[in-house]
């Protein structure tokens, strides 16, 4: 669902602040910390208060309009209108490859059938080393 779809559909008033959070999630391809969400909304309205960002990130959470994820000691956010997928990090160069949702589906399967445990793989971030990193230590 759609940042603004959610706003709608939960009967929300879409306030100034708030359609900046939303600008701000969609203004990029990357997925944002909410330091760096409210750094946008602030130096577009001056006076805006971290709270209001971090209540109107969690209203979206909540209603599956974004989804946010570890990354080391902060989270990250991005649109749902980007869909479900995964992160593989770099511990390395910090760089971060988009991961297919589906690659994790074997797993989810088998976490299930041995353990009777239904995992939530809603949107992981996994660390390790990329393939450059890894053919400039071999």
């Amino acid at each position: 669902m759609s940042c603004l779809a959610t706003f709608k559909a939960k009967g929300l008033r879409l306030t100034p602040q708030r359609r900046l959070v939303v600008d701000a999630l969609h203004s990029t391809e990357a997925h944002l910390t909410a330091e760096q969400i409210i750094t946008y909304v602030q130096a577009r309205m001056p006076g805006v208060n971290k709270s209001t960002v971090y209540r109107t990130l969690q209203i979206l959470e909540e209603a599956g309009g974004v989804y946010k994820s570890e990354l080391g000691d902060q989270f990250i956010y991005h649109h749902a209108e980007e869909g479900h997928h995964h992160h593989l990090v770099c511990r390395k160069c910090g760089r971060t490859i988009d991961c297919a949702e589906d690659v994790f589906l074997p797993v989810e399967r088998a976490v299930r059938d041995k353990y009777g445990f239904q995992a939530g793989f809603k949107h992981l971030v996994m660390s390790g080393l990329c393939q450059e990193c890894r053919d400039k230590t071999g």
